[in-house]
């Protein structure tokens, strides 16, 4: 039946029922449908219904905001139906069960379509990177090398979760760098290194280092984290706790494409490696509701940040993945309200985001042209850091350099276990040591009472050593486990070799009697220029002035850069203070370490399966 209210026909919910099931090929004069017959016709007719990739049902509205909704949930196509039965149906509520028998046709219909990804807040489409402002009409914004806009619908398919809420639209309002600047009490330096990481937090295909705010108390580690998570990802909780379990982990990254865990002190070995997988790409997986043998995959590559005052109790994996900026202390009479603060950052909010996506733009349009020569742990970001530099003319990637090799060496200062190793190699010489893991063991200093991470056994040992390479290659020591033993045993041979800069900065520091100024590692000289020489040595060489005291003028003139009999034997000349040199293996000619010779070795531990006795 159709009405007709001020000029307007209107049909009745009958009617629009009737035509429902009409073009759903069920005969509406037969006995009336049930109502989940009319609730899975309704979302036919009115939402475009597919998979995700990892299994998850959803639905599109047609002719609406390109949204996907999930199938089940508060904020999903199941309550949506409800309301849309009860507007149609004189405001009858539909039972569960119809809801429930409805949504089983309709994950049958999804799992017949095509699948598709829905993205989280940011997505790459073409050559452009589209952010998700997270409004109910869809409005976006496409970054591209050409500059930005806003758009009214988005041509990529996004999400939404509770955890999320709107980003302003971004306006042109002064330079909102700058009044970023004046809400963060970091050095230049660490807020230009802070601005480029937020304008790689929109790139969504790349690893992205953990951004970590480091100071003591009333620095506003806190504030300052949860107002850089919110101009990327504004949510009604910035700061979150860190995680109970794993799986409570995978529901907030899954949900959240920026997070921060606040006032983190210690990292149990399960999230270490849980936010290392997620700033790599993780998918976990978990049972799905409702089944006893199905399952579910939870993927996911996020924007994290932390904060804390002592990173050093963080594991070398996962301080290698870290951008630690150090806040500065806030003297009383700077210290401002945190409503006053909030206000500032809420007025300055939309200019930032104009200003960062001016500079995003430009950053897109020279990354094609950038190219590294070294690659560091996170080489994707550095690229970034480059076009960063080359944009503006910044340093942002030396900075960078220096900050990850700063957090690991803070991971190794916390290690017992690595700092005896480390000083084992540079006792050692240019050639090292190379040890089975439990001569190893029995090699390096033990401490009278065993800290609780020193490995037990030599299994242990070989397992820490493993875990310790990368951070021990960041501080210049080289680990090579690729050598057998002789047989019958063929035990994994460990060789740790420290590189030329580091023997130079630490093994042998310039002499205060040199009458010449002192020459730095980046312009040492080269030894075999006699008195003119470096007091630093020269790469691969040790000075033969500071290594033996009974040098005369004519031996620095007869020593040739590199030779092991001299500069390669150096540490033999300053612990004995004999010229002679170091004893050469009886079976593979190479000089022995220090430590061997001191024991009476005549054999190096390649080549002899046991040592006799500790250093």
């Amino acid at each position: 039946m159709t009405t007709h209210v001020n000029g307007t026909t209107r049909t009745s919910s009958a009617d629009l029922a009737r035509k429902l099931l009409e073009n759903n090929g069920v005969d509406p004069d037969k006995k009336g449908p049930s109502q989940a017959s009319l609730l899975a016709a309704l979302a036919r007719e009115r939402y475009e219904l597919f998979m995700s990739d990892d299994g998850r049902p959803y639905g599109i509205p047609v002719g609406g905001p390109n949204i996907a909704l999930p199938l089940r949930g508060k904020a999903g196509l199941r309550s949506q139906l409800a309301r849309i039965f009860a507007d149609t149906h004189h405001g009858t509520v539909p039972s569960q069960s119809a809801l429930a028998d409805a949504m089983t046709v309709l994950e049958g219909v999804a799992a017949m379509a095509n699948p598709r990804t829905p993205q989280l807040r940011v997505a790459r489409h073409d050559d452009r990177i589209i952010v998700d402002l997270g409004t109910t009409d869809g409005r976006c914004v496409a970054i591209g090398p050409d500059g930005w806009q806003r758009l009214g619908a988005s041509p990529v398919v996004f999400r939404r979760s509770g955890a999320m809420k709107p980003l302003p639209e971004p306006v042109r309002d002064g330079d909102g760098l700058a009044q970023l600047r004046e809400l963060l009490n970091i050095t230049d330096d660490g807020f230009r290194l802070l601005v480029a990481w937020l304008v790689a937090a929109f790139i969504p295909d790349l690893p992205h280092p953990i951004l970590t705010f480091r100071g003591e108390q009333g620095t506003g580690k806190s504030w300052s984290a949860a107002m850089v998570i919110g101009i990327v990802d504004p949510s009604g909780a910035p700061k979150r706790t860190a995680p109970r379990d794993l799986k409570s982990w995978a529901v907030q990254a899954f949900n959240s494409w920026a997070i921060c865990l606040d006032n983190v002190s210690i990292v149990p070995d399960w999230l270490s490696d849980a936010l290392c997988r997620a700033v790599t790409g993780d998918g976990i997986v978990d049972r799905a509701l409702y089944t006893d043998d199905d399952v579910v995959v939870l993927e996911f590559r996020r924007v994290l940040a932390m904060t804390t005052i002592d990173a050093g109790a963080l594991a070398g994996d996962l301080a290698e993945r870290l951008l630690t900026i150090e806040l500065q202390l806030i003297p009383d009479h700077k210290r401002r309200e945190e409503a006053e603060l909030n206000r500032a950052y809420a007025d300055a909010h939309s200019a930032i985001l104009a200003s960062l996506f001016d500079l995003l733009a430009q950053v897109l349009k020279a990354l094609p042209k950038v190219t590294l020569t070294e690659r560091p742990r996170m080489a994707d970001f550095a690229r970034v850091l480059a076009a960063v530099d080359n944009v503006t003319g910044w340093h942002t990637l030396d900075s960078y350099r220096a900050t990850a090799a700063g957090a690991v060496a803070d991971v190794l200062d916390g290690e017992p276990f690595a700092q005896a190793v480390v000083d084992l190699v540079d006792k050692a010489g240019p050639d090292g040591v190379t040890l089975t893991a439990s001569q190893l063991l029995e090699a390096v200093e033990t401490p009278d009472k065993l800290p609780k991470k020193w490995p037990k056994d030599s299994t242990r040992a070989g397992g820490q050593l493993k875990r310790l390479a990368p951070a021990l290659r960041t501080i210049g020591i080289e680990v090579d486990d690729s050598q057998r033993g002789p047989k019958p045993k063929k035990q994994r041979l460990y060789c740790l070799t420290a590189s030329p800069e580091r023997r130079c900065e630490t093994a042998f520091p310039a002499s205060p009697q040199a009458s010449k100024p002192s020459v730095t590692c980046g312009n040492r000289g080269d030894a075999s220029e006699g008195a003119s020489a470096s007091p630093h040595p020269a790469e691969g060489d040790a000075d033969p002035r500071t290594a033996s005291p009974h040098a005369t003028p004519s031996d620095l003139h007869k020593r040739e850069r590199g030779d092991a009999g001299t500069a390669g034997n150096a540490i033999s000349y300053l612990l004995s203070g004999d010229p002679t040199p170091t004893p050469r293996c009886t079976e593979c000619d190479t000089p022995l370490a220090d430590f061997l010779v001191a024991t009476g070795e005549t054999t190096h531990p390649g080549c002899a399966p046991t040592l006799t006795a500790r250093s």
